[in-house]
């Protein structure tokens, strides 16, 4: 694999997305709306994003012995993925993901994580050569902990930039933090992480602070239409967004890292790499589905 290459490690899933009014509460059925079953899973969306943007990427996961597996892998090749990582659990079903989203484009998800659960230190341990020749490695948290904080541990031992993407949000140990290069929640995920309500800039300055306290190099919280906040250096720095009308926001934070790996691997500097991310995560949000969502770099750059 080429020193410029992107790691991406991570979960894939098959995403099946109900299109209603709004979305249910408890013990609520809702007749009416689209379906659509789409390609999804975090690692894998942030993957393809990467892949589209003009980034060469290794993508390290683990899929089902079953149809959902195969068109997974088969699709990651078409968008000119090395899939030589992608392992196979011959007793455990491909991951699934549960989508509902309402008329305003937000989104309630339930995912059934199958083989991705099965992501272990022992897999990534077979892939060490190809963690520490790369030039970024890009994780989320749709794979276990203990997983992360290895391919983190490699990585940082080899001066490698490792980017984390804290979703879904949970507890995190500090040893882990202290690894990260660049932490990339959303708002509510800073505040699952920190404690503190992110509701403005200046909440989100504080959720950012408590991160870099805890070790993070740079801290990215994404706010949506209100655009990013950057904490590096002491120094905050906010970046704007795109105005777009938002039909679908399911994959935007996907593509947010994706893109931003790629304008890093680029040598862009952090403000710049934020908004190259945030423009490509602007014209996610305007259409429906996750991976089919991620723009090509070619729209970004028209």
């Amino acid at each position: 694999m080429e020193k410029s290459s992107i790691v991406v490690i991570g979960s894939s899933n098959t995403d099946m997305v109900v299109k209603a009014s709004h979305l249910p509460v408890p013990g609520e059925t809702i007749i009416g709306g689209n379906f659509f079953m789409n390609a999804g899973g975090k690692g894998a969306n942030q993957a393809v994003a990467a892949a589209r943007l003009g980034g060469s990427i290794c993508f390290i996961a683990k899929v089902g012995n079953d149809i959902f597996g195969m068109q997974a892998t088969e699709s990651f090749k078409q968008e000119g993925i090395d899939t030589s990582a992608v392992m196979v659990d011959t007793n455990l079903p491909s991951g699934v993901a549960l989508i509902t989203v309402d008329d305003k484009a937000e989104n309630c998800i339930v995912v059934a994580p199958g083989a991705n659960a099965a992501l272990s230190v022992s897999d990534l341990n077979k892939y060490k050569s190809i963690i520490e020749s790369a030039t970024i490695v890009l994780m989320q948290l749709e794979t276990p902990v203990e997983a992360i904080a290895y391919a983190s541990s490699l990585a940082a031992a080899k001066k490698i930039k490792v980017v984390l993407n804290p979703a879904p949000a949970c507890a995190l140990p500090d040893d882990l933090l202290r690894n990260i290069s660049i932490i990339t929640p959303n708002e509510k995920e800073a505040e699952m992480l920190t404690g503190i309500p992110v509701t403005d800039i200046a909440s989100a300055e504080k959720a950012a602070t408590v991160l870099k306290e805890k070790g993070v190099e740079i801290v990215v919280i994404t706010m949506g239409a209100k655009g990013a906040l950057i904490l590096k250096d002491d120094k905050f720095l906010t970046v704007e967004t795109p105005v777009v009308k938002a039909v679908d926001t399911t994959a935007a934070g996907d593509v947010f890292n994706g893109a931003l790996v790629v304008a890093l691997s680029e040598g862009k500097q952090i403000n710049e790499a934020v908004s190259f991310a945030c423009r490509a995560a602007s014209i996610s949000v305007t259409r429906f589905g996750a991976q089919a969502s991620a723009p090509y770099r070619k729209e970004l750059e028209a």
